[in-house]
């Protein structure tokens, strides 16, 4: 990943790199790995994320 600093502006590379790092969720799985997870909650986060993303993609369909 690259991001451009134009003109000595850090802050809005790194309002551009915060951005960028959310929409890939390393947040997301920072925040996951900083405990043990067991493997039944494991199953259901990755079933809850699965129909998230299945809800997801039908909403996106029915519009196009």
């Amino acid at each position: 990943m690259e991001i451009k600093v134009n003109e000595n502006n850090v802050d809005g590379a790194l309002k551009v790199l915060k951005r960028k790092l959310q929409k890939e969720g390393l947040f997301r799985e920072i925040k996951r790995r900083k405990s043990y997870e067991k493997p039944s909650e494991k199953e259901n986060r990755k079933r809850r994320e699965a129909k998230k993303e299945r809800i997801k993609a039908l909403r996106f369909k029915k519009s196009t």
